[in-house]
């Protein structure tokens, strides 16, 4: 079933859960995969459709086609998000093709430049009825905000989501993007203050390098939605090769690369929801 993130994620807005989680989807077979972990946890998920994924098939609504029809069906609450959008055409575009939110990303911009930019584009998606996430940093693959002792102020955050009028932020608190090993631990004595300065969610990007309890007490110090895409990459690709054969059908290797990621979402799906059912 359809939903938005502002559904499964906003305070207020209907959410029982501590926090959702966000899977990038690059082709058809992952968008597949994520549903079909989400129903077997049986819990919500939102299928992330990056501006990088944009750019390799060359057009948004093909594979956002996909992926409403996947959401359509599905046997659990399902959203759409476009993640790292650094087009706000782009961000209207996606409203008109059903989805329900929009990281807008200008991070590497100057300050006054991301702020003006993001609440233009904020302004305009609350017109349309989409949700418009930001990033304060850079939360980048290797230094940006990820740079030894870089983290999100608290302050400068606040100020920021003031100034922007944007309904969540991505905070850079120790995880970085395209980890291939679960060795990041972020800062949960951070991410509590972000979380009482701040009035909006918080998001966790480069979470495929957290390991399950990290992302626990990240959730549990009050992160609202998990953003993963590495780590559904690696454990596709690693099925895909092992299966593929001599033969020219590749059906059983991405059958296996399906259930790869479908195994990965389940359990982090779990994993975030634990803080949430330990206290029932």
């Amino acid at each position: 079933m359809l939903t938005t993130a502002a559904r499964l994620v906003e305070p207020g807005a209907g959410a029982s859960l501590p926090a959702i989680a966000a899977f990038n989807v690059i082709t058809l077979e992952y968008a597949e995969g994520i549903v079909l972990g989400a129903e077997r946890a049986g819990l919500p998920v939102l299928l992330s459709v990056s501006h990088n994924a944009v750019r390799f098939h060359g057009a948004l609504a093909p594979l956002a086609a996909g992926c409403l029809a996947i959401a359509e069906g599905a046997g659990v609450p399902v959203g759409l998000h476009l993640d790292h959008c650094e087009d706000a055409d782009l961000v209207e575009e996606a409203a008109a093709l059903g989805f329900g939110s929009a990281m807008f990303d200008a991070s590497t911009l100057p300050y006054a430049t991301n702020v003006a930019k993001t609440a233009a584009v904020a302004a305009r998606g609350h017109e349309l009825g989409i949700w418009i996430e930001a990033e304060l940093g850079e939360i980048g693959g290797k230094d940006g905000a990820h740079a030894p002792g870089v983290r999100t102020d608290p302050a400068d955050a606040a100020a920021f989501v003031a100034a922007t009028g944007v309904d969540a932020l991505a905070v850079a608190v120790g995880t970085s993007h395209a980890m291939t090993t679960r060795t990041a631990h972020p800062d949960d004595a951070l991410i509590r203050r972000l979380a009482d300065a701040v009035p909006v969610p918080l998001v966790l990007h480069g979470s495929s390098g957290v390991p399950d309890d990290g992302l626990r007490d990240a959730v549990a110090a009050g992160i609202r939605k998990v953003n993963v895409g590495t780590q559904l990459s690696a454990e596709y690709t690693r099925a895909l090769v092992d299966g593929l054969g001599p033969g020219p059908d590749p059906r059983r290797a991405l059958t296996s690369a399906r259930e790869a990621i479908a195994g990965s979402v389940e359990r982090i799906a779990r994993t975030i929801s634990a803080p949430a059912l330990s206290t029932c």
